[in-house]
């Protein structure tokens, strides 16, 4: 899996404003169930939300997320979950890749995560940071923003 960065700039350490990245492993069907554990779980039926708290891991196929809390909105119609708003220490794993941050927000009717704060992504040994990174898991391409920083390994995809 090469990290693909669409950056101007040469070297092994760069530092740009945006990046395009190319996930192959987070690449995802985001059709699959969703399986959910975590310590605790609150429903309010009158909001139509659900809260996860306490080591919370989420997986879905090879898709691995966890974080301290998960809140789980349903769509307005259908009873279906529409998006997973995770906080507190979030990883998303899938195929060797990994990306961690303080907060995530997966939109399943989008195929979408965002993740924000402090954002760090790992590939094959090399790394990418920034303050909000996008990915689309049906492309499996992402943009990560806010004063990106690349760390590359010589003489690696």
């Amino acid at each position: 899996m090469a990290l693909i960065i669409a950056l101007s700039l040469h070297g092994l350490a760069a530092h740009a404003q945006s990046a395009q990245i190319a996930f192959g492993g987070l690449k995802h069907d985001s059709s699959q169930p969703v399986e959910v554990t975590s310590d605790q779980l609150s429903v309010d039926q009158a909001t139509g939300k659900a809260l996860f708290a306490g080591n919370v891991v989420i997986g879905q196929g090879t898709l691995r997320l966890t974080a301290q809390t998960v809140e789980v909105v349903y769509a307005k119609t259908g009873g279906t979950i529409a998006r997973l708003l995770a906080s507190g220490g979030v990883t998303i794993t899938n195929a060797g890749e990994t990306a961690e941050a303080a907060q995530a927000e997966y939109d399943l009717e989008s195929s979408t995560v965002l993740l924000t704060g402090n954002v760090l992504l790992t590939q094959a040994g090399s790394a990418l940071s920034g303050e909000r990174m996008v990915i689309d898991l049906n492309t499996g391409t992402g943009r990560m923003d806010g004063r990106v920083k690349t760390i590359l390994q010589p003489g690696k995809n």
